[in-house]
């Protein structure tokens, strides 16, 4: 397991993402709508909503790929957009950001080039975590798009980074496979990183130290999952989501 990245000195960390009346609209649309969060360093947290919710254009304000119609996002106290926090990111998109031309080794290589890491081990120990180290030299046409979901999250985490930011992850990989991601997000986390993993699906929430469930571009709730689940007055997560969904009270603590 990688478990290595630069780190801040604990009594000094700032939180490692926050926003401040957070809003991106498109036209009409307000995508994300007045967010305002920080999240300590060294935790899971879950940014839990259905499709179209605004769990995209948020992460992507957080980590300074988008720029917010108002308001204002940080990363470990940096105002966001920064060239220099990219480098402290580790970011998967949704949609697989890899190279399909080039082999597994030449986007590894690539991505890693890009933040001054040029390690032979690393990239291969980084490889072996999400099991393509048998297949440095197969162009990325030929992987499969579960595969291709493991290479773009071993581009993501390759250079050590404090924070991770996973949109979707997990989606096409088999269920053996997410236990080992996700016990692998466990060591990163216990190393002291930050890991902000979107999904719809909620049976990972409980994998989470915290989670973020988000509406219509709002947070509407936050907690741990017993705690949301305490709120809501049920044992089912996806009630709970339903009940702060339909204005349920209790939700952001």
């Amino acid at each position: 397991m990688i478990s290595t990245f630069e780190s801040v000195p604990a009594a000094a960390a700032p939180p490692a993402l926050e926003a401040h009346g957070l809003v991106k609209t498109f036209g009409p649309i307000r995508a994300v709508d007045g967010v305002d969060l920080a999240l300590d360093p060294g935790r899971i947290y879950g940014l839990l909503g259905p499709n179209g919710s605004g769990k995209t254009t948020l992460i992507r304000l957080l980590v300074g790929l988008a720029r917010p119609t108002s308001g204002a996002a940080s990363v470990l106290g940096r105002r966001v957009p920064s060239r220099e926090m990219l480098a402290r990111i580790g970011y998967m998109p949704q949609a697989d950001g890899i190279y399909p031309e080039l082999s597994v080794w030449e986007n590894i290589r690539f991505f890693a080039g890009l933040y001054g890491s040029f390690d032979r081990e690393r990239l291969l120990e980084t490889l072996r975590v999400v099991e393509l180290d048998d297949r440095v030299g197969t162009p990325v046409l030929q992987l499969s798009g579960g595969m291709r979901r493991r290479l773009s999250l071993a581009c993501a985490l390759v250079h050590r980074p404090p924070i991770v930011v996973l949109d979707e992850p997990t989606v096409g990989i088999d269920p053996a496979l997410r236990v080992q991601f996700w016990a692998h997000f466990r060591s990163l986390s216990a190393a002291g990183a930050t890991l902000l993993v979107s999904s719809h699906v909620m049976d990972e929430a409980d994998r989470c130290d915290e989670l973020l469930f988000i509406r219509a571009g709002r947070v509407i709730a936050r907690g741990s999952g017993v705690e949301l689940r305490r709120r809501a007055g049920t044992n089912d997560l996806e009630e709970a989501f339903l009940h702060f969904a339909n204005g349920g009270t209790g939700g952001v603590a």
